[in-house]
């Protein structure tokens, strides 16, 4: 079999199956085969059994080299690793050569960006329009039961438990989970069916429908936020030249929960991530939150007391 790389040959589509089969998101599918491209062109015709680690370096120094910082080198990296697992998976190779490649160190923020409890209140009760109740129920979930926003997309009918009030939730690697949802959120759901607009086609039933009678987008989700803040910006000063998005709302749900004092196990399995150390980046809140408690608490120790 001639297993040279050329540029318009099948291992991108292959990739791109893959990726869909272990359904990764759209999002996640079109940065990882940009990523490919890139890389795939700059090795020329090189025979794919002949691939080093030290080819995956040399790429990777040349996109430092045109302006990559470090995030960005990791990710390239990402990509190349996720596409020889599947040319592994598919029979194509028998080694993954950038395994012996090392990612680079990233400073990260430790503490992520959330609305406060009064903010987001504002926040969704700002929200009008023709469909205010989708709009308001879409950001509940995302902000009071740490939904995703390809997830939200994802979400059908059948997935909403009125028995249980709960819901099942299709999150990332195709793996679902469920999530108990607070009165006050079913009864937002109840109203939000009752208003749904009924989707022109498909077997499946959406929960949340565009104008147009079609599953509403990933895009579509976020420009509805993006709106959203940029009104909330205009009413209060100190969010001005802050970037919010409407993945901010499921960070302000796992800031809550920790504050809360829900344990790291069970924030864990409300997120939907695969690895504890995803979700123990929300524990830095708390550490921050105490400090501050501390600070405010120091203020009242006697200066000096005789010593």
């Amino acid at each position: 079999m001639d297993t040279r790389f050329t540029y318009d040959d099948d291992f991108l589509e292959l990739f791109d199956t893959w990726m869909k089969d272990q359904g990764f998101t759209k999002r996640t599918q079109q940065a990882y085969l940009g990523d490919v491209r890139l890389f795939l062109t700059s090795l020329g015709e090189k025979e794919l059994s002949t691939i080093e680690a030290i080819d995956i370096m040399r790429f990777l120094t040349k996109m430092r080299q045109g302006g990559a910082g470090d995030a960005a080198r990791n990710r390239y990296l990402s990509s190349i690793r996720t596409f020889f697992s599947a040319l592994i998976e598919l029979q194509m190779v028998k080694n993954n050569p950038s395994i012996a490649v090392k990612k680079s160190k990233v400073e990260k923020n430790s503490v992520p960006t959330f609305l406060s409890e009064e903010l987001l209140s504002v926040f969704l009760q700002s929200i009008e329009g023709k469909y205010q109740i989708r709009n308001v129920a879409m950001f509940l979930l995302m902000s009071y039961a740490g939904l995703r926003v390809s997830e939200l997309h994802r979400l059908n009918i059948s997935d909403f438990n009125r028995g249980t009030n709960s819901l099942m939730v299709l999150g990332k690697g195709r793996k679902w989970r469920v999530i108990p949802l607070p009165s006050e959120i079913v009864h937002v759901l109840e109203r939000a069916l009752v208003e749904r607009l009924e989707a022109r086609s498909g077997s499946e039933q959406p929960f949340f429908v565009s104008q147009f009678g079609r599953r509403i987008s990933i895009r579509m989700i976020q420009s509805i936020a993006e709106k959203q803040f940029e009104q909330l910006k205009g009413q209060y000063m100190e969010l001005q030249g802050k970037s919010f998005s409407s993945h901010k709302l499921r960070h302000t749900f796992a800031t809550m929960q920790v504050l809360a004092g829900t344990d790291i196990r069970t924030l864990q399995e409300l997120l939907g991530h695969a690895s504890i150390q995803t979700t123990q980046i929300y524990t830095h809140v708390g550490d921050k939150q105490k400090q501050e408690a501390m600070n405010r608490v120091s203020a009242f120790i006697p200066v000096g007391m005789g010593i």
